[in-house]
């Protein structure tokens, strides 16, 4: 795979990586991962919130009046 940046861009790949002690290719490595991850978490917390507000709507409602 061949990974084309722009110069900006490898720029601050240059001082992530720096500043993590470790390769250009190890903190793409990384990024890409906590990437995933959060869009992860994002998507349970949006799920758990619907859910909530399905299971606590009477209750929001009455608070809200």
């Amino acid at each position: 795979m061949t990974l084309r940046l722009t110069p900006d861009d490898e720029r601050v790949l240059a001082q992530l990586a720096e500043s993590e002690g470790v390769s250009r290719q190890e903190a793409t490595i990384r990024a890409i991962h906590e990437a995933a991850s959060r869009r992860g978490h994002e998507a349970a917390v949006r799920e758990a919130s619907i859910k909530a507000r399905s299971r606590y709507a009477d209750v929001l409602r009455r608070l809200g009046e």
